[in-house]
């Protein structure tokens, strides 16, 4: 499994997924928006931890650099 996610988009997956957890721990999001959003912001985070979204892979997307080929 090649990682298909740049640093910047891992980073900003990490910082909606807590906004959303906190979100809901605060009380602002219940009910089921609050556990949609928990799911949401638990997807994020494991993306973000692997640098891999399967989403991206299905439509042939990356943000990860283009490797260098400097030699």
């Amino acid at each position: 499994m090649n990682k298909n996610m740049g640093t910047a988009d891992r980073i900003i997956r990490l910082i909606i997924a807590a906004i959303a957890v906190f979100l809901y721990s605060n009380g602002t999001l219940t009910g089921t928006m609050g556990i949609v959003a928990l799911v949401v912001a638990a997807i994020f985070a494991l993306t973000s931890l692997v640098g891999f979204c399967p989403l991206y892979r299905l439509v042939g997307m990356s943000t990860c650099p283009a490797p260098s080929s400097d030699k």
